[in-house]
């Protein structure tokens, strides 16, 4: 159609397209991780423990998210967010409770850090760490928790042969501890996903397979399959395992009961779907055709934000914009109706419930 000669203006036509709803058509619980508004100032707490807040006084991740629900053509079903221990109760408390109030599904990413998981000496700190968030947890009836714990964040030497095996060893002695000193088997807490990150980031648990070699071993102490394995696309992307080799991972987690939250995040950049050369969409795929995809997180960092410096340092590729234009509101909203359309298409040809 002209527009120019229809008698409506073109901007009536994009508002319209804009202001249409897009359906998700499978059952995957979609959500956000909203570490696009950056940890230092948006998410992480103060020297004080208190939670950022904006001039109206209001949780910036609150705030943040409720303007994601209102402008997305794509219902959001849930928010992944850090928990810090050291957080002001009563700020987490409103966190939690005022997400909840937007008819969010709250997921938690407990953030630990200042001992090392793998180290038999530090075992008391990292277990005590690890139940002041799973408490916080069971309190508000969250079913699904998250962590980086396996390693500390860049840190250390990498760990090989046997030195590997005396950290899986470690890392699940440490996590079966929490889990029976926190009596999550009678809690809220339904499941427990640990999350991989690139090399650099972590410099022994760096890849799909690391990573099971952990949870599987921590499952076998506790006797069930309430550890998880969160495959995050980017990181995959930026491990020294190809698309091939991390779909057969895949497939021997979920064989065996333990395939977790996946991650829409793109690789290196971290920044804009559009920038992950592919990995989502094969991933995403892989993780249809097990049967066993629950969940889904469209994850987008800020090129600027104080937090990730070293990481910045680390591959500058990190640190470059990509939203095109747009705020990072918008390229997250981008990443949702990305997302969507994968989710729905994987439901039209038969991959996807």
């Amino acid at each position: 159609m002209d527009l120019s000669v229809s008698g409506i203006p073109p901007t009536f036509y994009f508002q319209k397209i804009m202001a249409v709803t897009i359906k998700n058509k499978s059952s995957i619980e979609l959500g956000v991780v909203p570490t696009h508004i950056k940890f230092v100032g948006g998410l992480a707490p103060d020297d004080s423990g208190k939670l950022p807040r904006g001039d109206d006084g209001k949780l910036l991740v609150v705030t943040e998210m409720g303007d994601l629900i209102e402008a997305s053509p794509v219902e959001i079903d849930s928010a992944q967010v850090p928990y810090f221990a050291g957080a002001d109760a009563a700020d987490v408390e409103e966190m939690i409770n005022d997400l909840k109030g937007l008819g969010l599904t709250v997921h938690l990413i407990m953030m630990v850090g200042g001992a090392d998981p793998m180290n038999p000496a530090d075992e008391d700190k990292v277990v005590d760490m690890l139940k002041t968030g799973l408490e916080v947890a069971k309190s508000y009836d969250i079913e699904n928790v998250s962590s980086t714990s396996f390693e500390e964040w860049m840190q250390g030497e990498p760990k090989v042969g046997d030195a590997f095996d005396a950290a899986v060893a470690q890392v699940a002695k440490v996590h079966a501890r929490a889990y029976e000193e926190c009596d999550l088997a009678n809690s809220p807490v339904q499941a427990w996903h640990i999350e991989f990150l690139r090399g650099g980031e972590m410099q022994t648990f760096t890849s799909s397979a690391k990573c099971f070699a952990g949870v599987k071993a921590t499952n076998d102490i506790i006797g069930n399959t309430f550890f998880k394995v969160m495959v995050d696309a980017a990181h995959c992307g930026d491990s020294d395992l190809t698309i091939p080799e991390n779909e057969a991972v895949i497939r021997e987690i979920s064989e065996a009961g333990a395939l977790g939250i996946f991650h829409a995040s793109a690789k290196t950049t971290r920044g804009c779907l559009s920038t992950d050369d592919g990995w989502i969409g094969a991933l995403l795929t892989e993780y249809a055709k097990t049967g066993n995809m629950k969940y889904v997180f469209v994850e987008i960092f800020h090129h600027e934000d104080p937090a990730l410096e070293p990481l910045r340092d680390l591959d500058p590729g990190h640190g470059l914009d990509t939203t095109d234009g747009r705020t990072y509101s918008e390229t997250v909203i981008d990443g949702l109706v990305d997302v969507t359309r994968r989710l729905n298409n994987l439901v039209t040809r038969g991959m996807l419930s």
